[in-house]
């Protein structure tokens, strides 16, 4: 069962705290593309840090995800897909509210007919290597952004945004 969604603009966030410099709330760059059949989701963060080696990504998708956002910094590789239909339908099926992808995904009509949302930086139908490398639930850098194991990310058609703590604008 699907919690009620977050009611939230991405723009509404950051105009309350475009004055504020504590770095609560940070904004990802403009780089992601929407895949996905949730245009705008939220949740708190969880991290998996990996380079063209999708394991931990496929056992955080098989694991509850209770409503969360799983961010993987795939070191913005663009030579493999780190997500595909078979990892979003996974998703879907267990509660994630999303995934965001420092790198690339695959199978764009599967990823689309599932009631998740995926940002990521494009498409690759390369797959990975399973080498099983990698770690989880880590600080991890996106394009420069710091993003920690619980703080919360709010996507939409306007961008991508985390903040600490969850707020709602």
């Amino acid at each position: 069962m699907r919690a009620t969604p977050i009611v939230f603009a991405t723009c509404d966030l950051c105009d309350m705290y475009k004055s504020d410099t504590s770095d609560h709330l940070r904004v990802l760059p403009p780089v992601f593309q929407h895949y996905g059949g949730l245009p705008r989701f939220a949740g708190p963060v969880r991290t998996v840090q990996c380079f063209e080696d999708n394991t931990l990504v496929k056992q955080a998708v098989d694991s509850p995800g209770n409503g969360a956002v799983l961010v993987v910094d795939g070191g913005g590789s663009l030579r493999k897909a780190l997500v595909g239909g078979n990892l979003a339908a996974a998703a879907a099926r267990n509660g994630w509210a999303g995934i965001v992808v420092w790198g690339c995904v695959r199978d764009v009509a599967e990823l689309n007919a599932e009631q998740v949302g995926i940002r990521a930086l494009g498409l690759n139908p390369m797959p990975t290597e399973k080498r099983n490398q990698g770690q989880t639930d880590i600080d991890v850098q996106i394009a420069g952004v710091r993003v920690r194991p619980g703080d919360w990310l709010y996507a939409d058609a306007d961008g991508v945004v985390v903040s600490a703590a969850p707020i709602h604008g």
